[in-house]
């Protein structure tokens, strides 16, 4: 598992609907506000790029010191970003692919109100097994 990561989920409108702290290392007081800043500095590099190709998944598309930026678009434009330090590609594009899975589940609940913040518990559980599963 990479010692540092940070999984949010970015609507089309720019709005984070679900963020997670996934890595196993351990918190600084402002590791949280940084990370938050290096993946939103990021949302302008990944909306030049997702209308460039075809592709969902768009690899590291950033850096900030150890740390990488690695993207997954959906068709619907909502930007899945993975904060981390490890560089196992097949692991992020695995781990991205089982969340959409989960993502398009809850796009699916009548009670869920597209662009709201994801507040399941069960969602959250499923995200953090997947990330101690691939990253």
């Amino acid at each position: 598992m990479a010692t540092t990561a940070c999984f949010i989920i970015v609507s089309r409108n720019d709005i984070p609907i679900y963020e997670a702290e996934v890595g196993s290392a351990t918190k600084r007081e402002d590791a949280a506000q940084l990370h938050q800043f290096i993946l939103h500095a990021a949302l302008d590099i990944v909306q030049d790029l997702a209308w460039t190709t075809s592709a969902m998944f768009l690899k590291a598309i950033d850096r900030f010191n150890d740390l990488v930026v690695s993207v997954y678009v959906t068709a619907g434009h909502t930007r899945f970003m993975l904060l981390h330090d490890s560089r196992n590609d097949d692991g992020i594009k695995s781990f991205f692919q089982e969340v959409h899975e989960l993502y398009i589940k809850i796009l699916l609940n009548p009670l869920y109100l597209p662009g709201s913040r994801i507040t399941s518990s069960h969602f959250d559980t499923k995200v953090r097994g997947l990330a101690r599963k691939y990253l």
